[in-house]
């Protein structure tokens, strides 16, 4: 996981170290989107009383049926 630069104490970031975070934003953005519509489908989102070997498949199927509702966006370049 990567965490974005934060301002030293009495100094200002540089614009290399801004825009370095500015890229960071905009991927995590996509990322929680991307977790948003997954958690659309209510049993990704709530407790999972079945087997685990049962959750795994219904989580894949679930982001095949994600990946298939956006296939039409552009995914930027992760």
């Amino acid at each position: 996981m990567t965490t974005p630069k934060k301002k030293p104490r009495n100094k200002e970031l540089t614009d290399e170290q801004k825009e370095a975070n500015k890229k960071l934003s905009s991927k995590r953005i996509f990322v929680e989107h991307i977790i948003r519509i997954i958690k659309i489908f209510r049993i990704a989102s709530e407790r999972f009383r079945l087997h685990k070997d049962t959750y795994e498949k219904v989580i894949l199927t679930i982001c095949g049926l994600v990946r298939l509702r956006i296939d039409s966006l552009i995914l930027p370049n992760l």
